[in-house]
């Protein structure tokens, strides 16, 4: 069959608005939590008057809630770092807005860029640290909310590491 055949057999989807999915006022997927971090990445005008910079500590600041989730930044500088944790039952998605930031994980170490993502999954165990001689800011977010963040021992066992859920997902920079 051709597609002419098909569109009049069928004809325009567009039409049928019931038929439509109705677009989500919120995202509910991986896919589609990373896009928001993409699009708020893009929008600097959206983050980077609140950024700050403390000395004693990294600097956080809640950006963005919606239904079971929350968009946080954060601003790390040379030699700040999280500490070895889990984010609990949260699943998440995180990117580097400015700078780079050096993740280690059971699985090995990541330098991430301006633009790279990381996805992760309940229980997943790293260590995020700023390596580099400049900041570094870099945007979160948590699904559902962060209610807790037990830190683990660097003697954390293989049994546990080997749990790392991980996944690079390179995309265009966030600039």
């Amino acid at each position: 069959m051709n597609s002419d055949s098909d569109l009049q057999i069928a004809g325009d989807i567009l039409e049928v608005p019931h038929l439509l999915q109705a677009p989500r006022e919120h995202p509910a997927t991986v896919a589609e939590f990373a896009g928001l971090l993409r699009s708020l990445a893009a929008d600097r005008s959206a983050w980077e008057h609140l950024v700050r910079y403390d000395a004693t500590t990294r600097w956080y600041h809640r950006l963005r809630t919606g239904p079971g989730y929350e968009v946080w930044l954060l601003s790390w500088l040379p030699g700040q770092g999280s500490g070895r944790h889990d984010h609990g039952p949260s699943s998440g998605v995180w990117t580097v807005l400015e700078g780079t930031l050096t993740e280690h994980t059971g699985r090995g170490t990541h330098a991430l860029d301006a633009g790279r993502q990381r996805v992760f999954a309940p229980g997943y165990v790293h260590e995020v640290v700023n390596d580099a001689l400049e900041p570094a800011v870099s945007l979160h977010v948590y699904y559902p909310g962060l209610t807790e963040m037990p830190m683990h021992s660097p003697q954390c066992s293989a049994a546990a590491d080997a749990e790392d859920t991980a996944a690079d997902a390179d995309s265009a920079p966030a600039r």
